[in-house]
């Protein structure tokens, strides 16, 4: 598997988290891996072959070929029926609301085609200059100069819900909505209309998922450490409370997460 990450423009880096390739040989025996809820909204481009998302565990739709993933709060699989190369824009959770008119809401738990969000014309040639570049830095610079050109068209996200995502990142999800509403009472049920409207889910909901984040690579880079450290430096009330949490996002606990193969994707988007 050759996973790679790319740094975006400055232009773009309040919006764009990173750009990332994927490239991994076809399998006589392809294997599942299960996606997890990482608070990110993805703009993906499929170039090899085609991707199962599966619905139910018997049952599977092909992924579109060039889609956003919006907000998802639990994990689902997806299987190579080949070759596998790929490109994503992955938007911190604020970002992609500055390129759509719609709700961002309209995107959460599913892919969209491209052209149902830009429109046919649009959605054609974007697609089809990626298709056709040559490498993935020109890729990059095909999606920036798209970027750019909406970004100059569409309305800015909201003040409050940009300072409400900055805080829960920067504090790892562990301020409550409460704590930072707390000079206002009252914006509380503005911020949560509005983070439905440009998030995709509720501020609480986002605040779980980024500090889960934040357990997942410690759960990671430290392996030999216990669960019970690992809820304490992630906040949680207990280790019970971080196994729930845990189940809730990925489907399987801790000790199952790591080194099982239908994580391996995962597992290298959160190193």
């Amino acid at each position: 598997m050759n996973y790679q990450t790319y740094q975006p423009h400055p232009d773009l880096e309040s919006l764009v988290s990173c750009y990332w390739s994927l490239e991994v040989p076809a399998s006589d025996n392809p294997q599942q891996q299960r996606i997890i809820p990482d608070g990110k909204i993805e703009m993906v481009f499929i170039f090899g072959d085609d991707i199962k998302r599966y619905t139910t565990d018997n049952n599977f739709i092909l992924q579109p070929r060039a889609f956003v993933l919006g907000q998802i709060l639990e994990p689902f699989c997806v299987e190579p029926t080949g070759y596998v190369n790929s490109f994503s824009i992955s938007f911190y959770p604020f970002g992609f609301a500055n390129f759509m008119e719609e709700p961002i809401k309209i995107l959460a738990n599913k892919e969209t085609p491209i052209e149902k969000l830009f429109g046919k014309d649009v959605a054609e040639k974007l697609e089809h200059e990626m298709v056709w570049a040559k490498d993935t830095q020109v890729r990059i610079a095909i999606a920036e100069k798209f970027l750019l050109n909406r970004l100059s068209e569409a309305s800015t996200v909201d003040s409050i819900v940009k300072s409400t995502v900055e805080t829960l990142l920067a504090t790892k999800g562990n301020t409550s909505i409460s704590n930072i509403v707390k000079d206002d009472p009252s914006k509380r049920r503005q911020l949560e209309r509005k983070f439905s409207k440009q998030i995709g889910i509720s501020p609480k909901q986002l605040g779980k998922v980024i500090r889960l984040q934040s357990a997942l690579k410690m759960l990671l880079s430290e392996e030999g450490d216990n669960l019970t450290k690992i809820a304490y430096k992630s906040e949680y009330y207990d280790q019970a409370h971080f196994i729930k949490d845990f189940r809730e996002f990925t489907g399987i606990s801790p000790k199952e997460f790591l080194g099982h193969e239908n994580m391996e994707l995962s597992s290298a988007f959160y190193k």
